[in-house]
């Protein structure tokens, strides 16, 4: 199955105003790339009383209002759009991909889950924060409020996420969850584990590009004291170099 095909897309209804998109395959990877893709092609062609659409690593949550449309017809539209549309209906402007080196802080102030993380893996602190430094990550979308979400972790086994999600989490955490990690733009509520936290700004609604980052770039994090991370005078986050 090459990633712009959709044939196999599942929807189901997720409440009484939305429906969950995926698109199965056992390639994890497959599944990634397509749902990417199917969500250009659903944004380039946006059906009547769509509300929102909300990305995940593997799915596609899309609002809808129920008094100007209904849960069959926004199904249709979605089967439509993955089964009949040619797949060079838009042409996608592509960008050579960008290196980051984020550096983060990890102490128990800054990383509240880093102790917890290391005890479910069964290692020490500093072996996750090792784990971290070592693995690359790569930026597969971009979520809510455009926090970058990556692929990447190498750890023993994946990460599970909160029991009870933190309610308010400072902008610049580093959080991490299976094998993902992300990084938190603005305050806000996470399920995700908190292991760290970056002086960078990630986001900046100010500028006319409130993001320098995009799909496919590279990400390494580097661990940094709180001392080395003052010293830094870090502002706005910017690449290091664009990637071959």
């Amino acid at each position: 199955m090459a990633a712009a095909q959709f044939s196999a897309v599942t929807v189901e209804p997720f409440g009484d105003s939305a429906v969950m998109v995926t698109i199965p395959h056992p390639d994890p990877v497959i599944r990634r790339t397509a749902i990417v893709a199917f969500r250009e092609r659903f944004l380039a062609h946006r059906p009547p009383g769509v509300l929102d659409v909300v990305s995940g690593l593997e799915s596609l949550l899309v609002e809808f209002d129920p008094l100007e449309t209904a849960l069959p017809h926004v199904e249709y539209a979605v089967r439509l759009l993955a089964e009949r549309l040619p797949v060079q209906e838009r042409q996608l402007v592509t960008r050579a991909a960008l290196r980051f080196a984020v550096p983060v802080v990890f102490d128990e102030e800054t990383g509240p889950d880093l102790a917890s993380v290391a005890e479910e893996l069964g290692v020490a602190p500093a072996e996750v924060v090792e784990a971290i430094a070592e693995s690359t990550f790569t930026i597969s979308l971009l979520g809510a409020a455009m926090a970058p979400m990556m692929d990447g972790l190498r750890v023993p086994r994946p990460v599970r996420r909160l029991a009870e999600p933190r309610t308010d989490v400072a902008p610049g955490a580093l959080m991490i969850a299976g094998t993902n990690a992300i990084i938190q733009p603005f305050p806000g509520p996470t399920g995700w584990r908190v292991v760290g936290r970056t002086p960078h700004t990630i986001v900046d609604i100010s500028r006319p590009e409130p993001v320098s980052f995009g799909t496919g770039d590279v990400v390494r994090f580097v661990p940094v004291t709180r001392d080395e991370a003052a010293a830094l005078d870090a502002g706005f986050l910017l690449p290091v170099e664009v990637s071959a």
